[in-house]
């Protein structure tokens, strides 16, 4: 095992590996994790009116998160498969953008925020594979959207709160 300071997927040569947490306890963690996809006000509205081409954009990037979750250890290199306990992908549809993301943004209206909940009993886990389902949703919506809006942006994904194990509780100190 390693101290929490050093760099901990890299051998004594500086080679990659896998981090070795048979040591670790098996505990209850869980991790929360945000992202959006930016886009005109009429696409987020298609979005919601389920009248996309393609079908629910809601029900495939729930899906796709999902399985992203479950799957983020194929995704990832050197993260550790672990089992799942739950996840839940969820979205709130953002109409008005505030005023820093709009000036940043200035061709994107509105946006779709993805956030996704993963619970997992093991020796690691909850937070890549939180990540992964928000990104892996977000890449759903783009993919279901992207004929009436080849322009939105996927972004500000992040971490906002991780509890169990050994590094305790983490929460973002300002949320999305």
């Amino acid at each position: 095992m390693t101290d929490a300071g050093e760099l901990s997927h890299f051998g004594p040569e500086g080679e990659a590996r896998m981090v070795d947490v048979s040591g670790k306890a098996v505990t209850e963690r869980r991790a929360v994790a945000r992202g959006r996809v930016y886009m005109r006000k009429a696409t987020l509205e298609a979005i919601r009116a389920r009248g996309l081409a393609k079908g629910d954009a809601l029900a495939v990037a729930r899906v796709a998160g999902i399985m992203a979750a479950k799957e983020a250890h194929r995704l990832v290199p050197l993260c550790h498969p672990i089992p799942l306990d739950a996840v839940e992908v969820d979205f709130a549809f953002l109409a008005e953008l505030p005023a820093e993301e709009a000036a940043r943004r200035p061709a994107r209206e509105a946006a779709l925020e993805i956030t996704a909940r993963v619970a997992t009993t093991a020796r690691t886990g909850a937070e890549i594979e939180a990540l992964t389902a928000v990104a892996v949703a977000g890449l759903a919506v783009y993919d279901m959207a992207k004929a009436i809006d080849r322009a939105m942006e996927l972004g500000d994904v992040r971490l906002l709160e991780k509890s169990g194990g050994r590094s305790g509780t983490f929460r973002a100190e300002t949320p999305l």
